[in-house]
């Protein structure tokens, strides 16, 4: 079968400087002429954006393409990504930070099928989504197998399901438990090289459809890490490496590439996974005694070892990761585990090679995968007594994380130093304009940039009450103040309102404190349902409270239900691995790791949590900094990361909940935000430049 035609370049050009000049009077044909004739408005913000990022494309830069709310940031980098990888002969890749993200990209009805349609272009765009999201045959046929192991009631549904579906994909059945899902899904674990479906499976079906994409492939940033990590040494294996080659990769959502890129480097050892595994292994019947005091030492040894592990943890309720003080003893243990399992390991190997059937080929070459990864682990961890990793443990399932500490160089070695465009856009890519915390992060040693603000008229449609220095009194005095400010704004405002702390445990102490208060709206606190629910009932009910530490992004609520956003707390970083690393290298090179880590990621994410406000062009509401922020050393970046341009105001009285956000009242206290950083910028300059 012949391969289809490449698709054309949307526009006649002649040689690659040809090219680049003709790709910037397409853009501006597209945003000027073509897109207001379909009822689309024309920003500049989004034509600078796309402009910028068309030449650094072009040029083979690494990009921070920096562009506010409602600029339009996906159409900008679409025109490009498809015309250069027509240029090229390779699809572009564009790495989003969810699955959601990826369908409301390029699933129907998405941002891809409407430019495809505005444009009268057949833009061959294709998902790559990650393969855990497809079932494994080789599983299903074991579940169906009485012989191994009787199928549960509750995946009776599933199996059936299975034996009808074409692409196998868990996008069909949504509803199904994670638990049950896990039984029949692909997972790293298997050995796929000898599976009698190896070449036809789901998995590979799947890939094979998004590897064929002539235009775009869109997939998420895992998947693209995945195939960062593992590309060279698939190649040399003799194998396809993950993604095929591409012209471009553009991250969506680039402020997120951090912890998946980690995370996809790095190696995870699971007790529950293991003793799961262990359980499975002692209920052989008629296993070796060798294999069975393999066994019975793995169980002691990572008992030992994840005991003192649990008790080496630094816990802070506002990360998901724990931080890991390392010990000799703990360092032992790690040890002792892994010549366990090595042991394991050997046993494993005998078992399959003597055929005792003792287990399927399946699952002995799973648990083979399993003993290896933890193996790789710990051998990581105790070289240079963990001094070259970043560990912690996980808070949600308990689990040990090993990481390279040397990230950035990672990136760079691999992907930037090959001269490949790589975009970064976001809304929130820089502290106060500035790049450089963002680019140390992820070891960009040499990039352009673009930042523009949102579209919005932030003048017209945000008020920002900054309250002035609060009375030099001890830390603890400041909760009774910043309490009584909150009930009047809540007053003020009817509710309307979205709290954001920066733990937990405050917003249960704003809980108990408000039940003296008669305030007779209806409260959302976070800890009382689901994410989901409670983002549901706050748009539904438009006079509630929504009281939380866990939104300060991901959460759309256009119109009257959010009007009032109260930052009752900065929101300072907390004691996460992968940041406290981040301070060892500042203080190892003896810089300030407050001012030059601490302060950036506060101000990212503070931009994040104020972009809450403002969804579309007919919002209006307000702004309430509890926290001081006027004649703090952190002022200029906490002021760099509210809207541009919005109108300050230092006393509650001088709010309008009407949220009209205009007009000026005689005798108040105002002043634009854009003066109050003009006044900041004659600091002294970045350490780091």
């Amino acid at each position: 079968m012949s391969s289809p035609a490449r698709p054309q370049v949307p526009f006649a050009y002649r040689g690659k400087d040809d090219f680049r000049a003709k790709l910037a009077r397409w853009i501006g044909d597209v945003f000027y002429d073509v897109l207001p004739e379909h009822g689309y408005e024309i920003r500049e913000e989004q034509i600078f954006t796309a402009f910028q990022l068309a030449d650094a494309v072009c040029k083979g830069k690494v990009h921070f393409a920096e562009a506010g709310l409602g600029t339009g940031k996906t159409f900008a980098y679409l025109l490009t990504a498809v015309a250069y990888a027509r240029f090229k002969g390779r699809p572009a890749v564009i790495a989003c930070a969810s699955t959601v993200l990826q369908e409301q990209l390029a699933g129907p009805g998405g941002d891809i099928e409407k430019l495809s349609s505005l444009l009268g272009l057949d833009i061959d765009a294709r998902m790559a989504k990650d393969p855990r999201q497809y079932i494994c045959d080789a599983k299903v046929d074991q579940l169906n197998n009485p012989l191994w192991e009787q199928p549960d009631k509750t995946l009776d549904k599933v199996l059936s399901w299975a034996g009808e579906t074409g692409r196998g994909e868990r996008s069909e059945l949504p509803q199904v438990p994670d638990r049950v899902w896990a039984q029949v899904a692909w997972d790293e674990d298997m050995s796929c090289d000898t599976c009698p479906a190896r070449g036809y499976c789901k998995p590979v079906k799947a890939r094979e459809h998004y590897r064929a994409a002539l235009d775009l492939i869109v997939c998420d940033h895992g998947i693209f890490f995945d195939d960062l990590w593992t590309r060279e040494e698939r190649i040399a294996d003799g194998k396809l490496p993950l993604l095929p080659d591409y012209a471009a990769v553009i991250f969506d959502e680039g402020h997120k590439v951090v912890l998946p890129a980690a995370m996809r480097a790095g190696r995870q050892v699971d007790e529950e996974d293991i003793n799961s595994m262990l359980l499975a292994l002692e209920k052989i019947q008629g296993a070796r005694t060798s294999l069975l005091a393999a066994v019975v030492a793995t169980d002691a040894a990572t008992a030992r070892f994840f005991n003192i592990l649990h008790n080496s943890t630094i816990e802070d309720e506002r990360s998901d990761r724990f931080i890991v003080r390392i010990s000799d003893q703990l360092l032992k243990a790690a040890h002792t585990m892994q010549r366990a399992l090595e042991a394991l390991y050997f046993e494993l190997q005998n078992e399959q090679e003597l055929q005792l059937q003792s287990l399927s080929d399946t699952r002995l070459q799973s648990y083979e995968a399993r003993v290896e990864r933890s193996i790789m682990a710990l051998r990581r961890f105790g070289r240079k007594e963990g001094k070259d990793v970043i560990v912690w443990v996980e808070r949600g399932d308990g689990s040990f994380w090993v990481v390279p500490r040397d990230l950035g160089e990672l990136l760079n070695k691999h992907l930037f130093a090959k001269g490949l465009p790589v975009v970064f856009s976001s809304a929130t890519l820089s502290t106060a304009g500035d790049f450089s915390y963002f680019a140390r992060t992820v070891g960009v040693l040499k990039s352009s940039t673009s930042s523009v603000a949102s579209s919005f008229n932030y003048d017209q449609q945000v008020q920002v009450y900054l309250p002035r220095r609060f009375p030099e009194q001890r830390q603890i005095s400041r909760f009774p103040l910043a309490l009584g400010r909150l009930v009047a704004l809540l007053r003020l405002w009817s509710g309307r309102a979205l709290v954001l702390t920066n733990a937990p445990s405050e917003v249960r102490r704003i809980r108990k404190a408000l039940q003296e208060y008669r305030l007779s709206f209806p409260f959302l606190w976070e800890d009382s349902g689901e994410r989901g629910y409670l983002i549901r009932k706050f748009r539904e009910d438009t006079s509630s409270v929504l009281v939380g530490s866990g939104f300060w992004e991901g959460i759309d609520v256009p119109g009257e239900p959010l009007s009032l956003l109260v930052i009752w707390q900065l929101p300072f970083p907390p004691r996460d691995p992968l940041i406290e690393a981040r301070r060892r290298q500042v203080l190892e090179q003896e810089l300030d790791p407050v001012s030059l880590v601490d302060y950036p990621e506060m101000g990212l994410k503070l931009k994040q949590g104020c972009g809450r406000l403002i969804r579309t062009s007919d919002d209006r509401g307000a702004i309430a900094v509890l926290e001081p922020v006027l004649g703090m050393p952190w002022e200029r970046v906490a002021l760099g990361a509210l809207p541009e341009g919005a109108r300050v105001v230092h006393r509650i009285a001088d709010l309008k909940p009407d949220r009209s956000g205009s007009g000026k009242e005689e005798g108040s206290s105002k002043s634009s935000l854009q003066v109050l950083l003009e006044k900041k910028n004659s600091m002294s300059a970045n350490p780091w430049t």
